[in-house]
């Protein structure tokens, strides 16, 4: 019976602190890549840390080459590319999909939101948000709907 009081004590704490409980274990360490005149980038790289990412944020005239290397064709392209754990995160995928990504360790090359889109991470511009889909792509240009967010008018 004590030990359920304290653990519901460290339940509430947690709950009336603003704490987000997953953001309780080790920080992911992510590098992104970004050009140094787009303001959207920052703001995913917020993003990024406020979901319990240690962001090393690499400002660069040559985001191209980072792209041509994981081989992010013009069809999945953002204005930045992260990599994480071995894995190529192209433009504004949200944190938990990163998250679910290295959990599952899918044999990709890694996820990508293709263009700027409205309303995703780092994009977000009022209460408008456009749908869109979170891609996941593989050595043969192959890609798959890792996961979709639906948009509100």
């Amino acid at each position: 019976m004590k030990i359920m009081k304290v653990l519901l004590a460290i339940g509430l704490f947690v709950v009336n602190s603003g704490v987000k409980a997953e953001s309780s274990g080790k920080p992911i360490d992510i590098v992104v890549h970004r050009s140094p005149t787009c303001m959207c980038c920052g703001k995913w790289v917020a993003h990024l840390k406020e979901n319990n990412f240690n962001v090393k944020d690499i400002v660069t005239d040559n985001v191209q080459a980072i792209k041509d290397k994981y081989g992010i064709t013009k069809e999945l392209a953002s204005c930045h590319t992260a990599i994480v754990d071995g894995y190529a995160i192209e433009g504004h995928v949200p944190a938990n999909d990163i998250k679910t990504l290295l959990k599952t360790k899918p044999k990709v090359v890694g996820l990508a939101v293709p263009g700027m889109v409205n309303g995703s991470p780092g994009m977000e511009m009022g209460d408008k948000k456009d749908p869109y889909k979170v891609v996941s792509f593989d050595h043969k240009k192959h890609t798959k709907v890792f996961n979709s967010y639906e948009g509100t008018q």
